[in-house]
């Protein structure tokens, strides 16, 4: 990971924001530059699948390890920007942009409070009914249609699912055999197109790093496509991306100090992506600190320079500009930044948010029998 640059979202250009508008709604001319191909498009059945944290760095590196993954059709795209979960599973299902969509961070600062997107809670607690799902995130998931969604027994109805998965038919799985059993039954009862999403990888990355407990994984991941391969009938594609990659930060923690604090009221966003969010008047000293400080180690933007450089999109609407803090601070090497309010501290290993290429870059990988 040596980055110069950020890596910004490639909008309309290879983004996963593109994959659901090409399958569900293709054009008549799809291309050269489509993130998949006519086959996979003019399938009879389409199978979808997100795997949580695998990066297209992380995949290329451990090709060995998943022999079938690594012989799939196509490459890299970007995701979106943060690189973080909550963000980025939003933009697959709407096929929009963070700053048209609105859930623009894992932690988002919602009127002086601060959502935890994934759980949908605020220090008060569950806020479902203070911060209803449909309204804070008012894009169609799927362009309006219903199509079957395979992901974690115990999701349907959480603030999150409500959010980005909103009118789906939902299909709870428990173990990862479970959810191929789950994809093979769906396309074998005439479902033409299935949504299946696992998080495996990304959890054994924030716990254990790129240890023996991710190849694992990894390997699992790719035993499973390639045993959908085998068991899916003729006419069936399958679609493999993900949200984000990962970076290993272990005790790479950085306080922002004294100096930065004394400007900041509060803080949102993730531990690579911070928004700081300023005490009054102290916006451009908040800036001019924070560079000072931490330009070094980080990206350091003020919000303008954010929107007006595209990283939520091209269209950011005023309630998504309002979420969003005064300062982005945004890792450039394996650092995360430390918010005093982020509760229960826990040292994670792998972590994600940021603009690296370690993060940034995903797979879009293809199969059509």
């Amino acid at each position: 990971m040596n980055d110069d640059q950020p890596i910004l979202p490639a909008y309309g250009r290879g983004c996963v924001t593109e994959l659901i508008p090409t399958l569900l709604e293709p054009p008549a001319d799809l291309g050269p530059d489509a993130v998949v191909g006519p086959e996979v498009v003019d399938a009879s059945s389409i199978v979808v699948l997100v795997l949580d944290g695998l990066g297209w760095n992380q995949l290329v590196e451990r090709a060995a390890l998943a022999p079938t993954l690594s012989s799939m059709v196509g490459g890299p795209v970007t995701t979106v920007a943060p690189s973080t979960t909550a963000t980025a599973l939003t933009s697959i299902s709407t096929g929009t942009a963070p700053g048209r969509h609105g859930v623009v961070g894992y932690r988002i600062d919602v009127e002086g409070e601060v959502l935890n997107a994934l759980r949908w809670t605020t220090p008060r607690g569950d806020a479902r009914q203070r911060i209803i799902p449909g309204e804070f995130q008012p894009e169609p998931a799927f362009l309006g249609q219903r199509p079957l969604v395979v992901t974690m027994a115990g999701f349907e109805g959480t603030g999150f699912t409500m959010a980005h998965l909103a009118d789906v038919r939902h299909r709870g799985w428990h173990t990862l055999p479970g959810l191929s059993v789950n994809i093979r039954q769906a396309v074998a009862a005439g479902e033409p197109f299935v949504y299946a999403y696992y998080d495996g990888i990304d959890k054994t990355a924030h716990v254990h790093g790129f240890a023996e407990h991710y190849d694992a994984e990894l390997v699992a991941c790719d035993r499973m496509v390639a045993d959908l391969m085998m068991a899916l009938p003729r006419g069936t594609a399958i679609v493999v991306t993900a949200d984000h990659g990962i970076v290993d930060c272990l005790g790479h923690g950085i306080d922002p100090g004294p100096e930065v604090a004394r400007h900041v009221e509060r803080q949102s966003g993730e531990a690579r992506f911070r928004w700081l969010h300023a005490e009054p008047g102290h916006h451009r000293d908040l800036l001019a600190t924070a560079d000072e400080r931490l330009g070094d180690v980080a990206w350091v933007r003020s919000v303008d320079q954010v929107v007006d450089e595209g990283w939520f999109g091209r269209e950011v609407t005023d309630a998504a500009r309002a979420r969003l803090g005064d300062v982005a601070v945004v890792a450039k090497g394996p650092h995360y930044f430390l918010d005093p309010a982020d509760s229960p501290r826990i040292e994670l290993v792998g972590r994600h948010g940021s603009l690296t290429s370690d993060e940034m870059l995903v797979p879009m990988l293809t199969f059509a029998s």
